[in-house]
């Protein structure tokens, strides 16, 4: 091994411990209700703060590198290296007691991920990633992603609200999920980013398409697809890294037909540049989610 990379397989190790260390508390917490708004449809609860101050620290104190969490924000993630959080991706899949969900944890250095983790206690599985190696399903070194094509593979989806008028509307979601459906008759809403793109990388997807653009449920997964052999894009065919404003990620071939359909698919209610984030605000110290 190079330096680099015993480095980063003992901070993977390292956040393996401390991730292991909170799960049993993730399972005990399941159905916590919602304790803080933040915007429409959307909320934390307490343990997703308890958990995002918990496994922070553990991070800092062991590593030395800083925190950005979805909840408490965190340094500037377009340069320098950090990790990034989700303490419970699919939260509301969490407050109601759904399996689908769990906690992702991705260590970025100049806005690319290189090293990514998504454990999901209720499933009793944990990925894991690092730049140039294979993924990990509970340690294990998985086979590399074949090529498919889209009418035989099931394809994860975004959720939508069809009256948002957002950076990716709930009109143009609503065309690309109509379309998807006369493509692949496979189509799965699982409520959870993390289990989107970690089904992906394993192959139990032929792709996800994710319309969000929070690095802390993106970044651990386009890795974990990445070091699978898969394909990592944003909407627009454009390689992903930290400030873009969507995820498609799918098995060789796969790719190629959704970024094919996508673009037939765009029309208004879409346009090129509501799939880019806004470069002035970039994700740092001064954001508060």
């Amino acid at each position: 091994m190079t330096g680099a990379e015993t480095e980063l397989a003992t901070l993977m190790a390292t956040a393996a411990e401390v991730l292991d260390g909170v799960s049993d508390r993730f399972l005990e917490g399941r159905g916590a209700p919602s304790a803080v708004a933040k915007g429409s449809r959307d909320f934390a609860t307490e343990l997703d703060l308890e958990l995002e101050r918990t496994i922070s620290g553990h991070l800092l104190d062991r590593t030395g590198i800083e925190v950005h969490g979805e909840e408490f924000g965190g340094p500037a993630l377009t340069s320098g290296t950090a990790w990034v959080l989700d303490p419970i991706d699919g939260t509301f899949n969490y407050s109601n007691g759904h399996p689908l969900t769990g906690t992702l944890l991705a260590l970025v250095r100049d806005g690319e991920p290189v090293l990514g983790l998504a454990w999901f206690p209720p499933l009793g599985r944990r990925y894991a990633a690092v730049t140039g190696g294979p993924l990990l399903l509970d340690g294990k070194p998985q086979p590399p992603l074949a090529p498919a094509v889209l009418d035989e593979a099931m394809i994860g989806f975004g959720a939508f609200n069809i009256e948002s008028t957002g950076r990716v509307p709930g009109l143009f979601r609503h065309r690309v999920l109509g379309t998807l459906s006369a493509l692949s008759s496979r189509v799965r809403m699982h409520g959870s980013t993390g289990i989107d793109l970690a089904f992906t990388a394993e192959g139990t997807l032929g792709g996800a398409i994710v319309f969000g653009h929070h690095p802390w449920d993106n970044a651990a997964g386009v890795l974990m697809v990445r070091c699978a052999g898969g394909v990592v894009t944003d909407l627009e065919g454009v390689d992903w890294n930290i400030e873009s404003g969507s995820v498609l990620a799918a098995a060789p071939g796969v790719h190629a037909e959704l970024l094919d359909m996508i673009a037939a698919t765009r029309g208004s209610g879409y346009t090129a540049v509501s799939d880019r984030m806004d470069t002035a605000a970039p994700y740092g110290e001064e954001r508060n989610p």
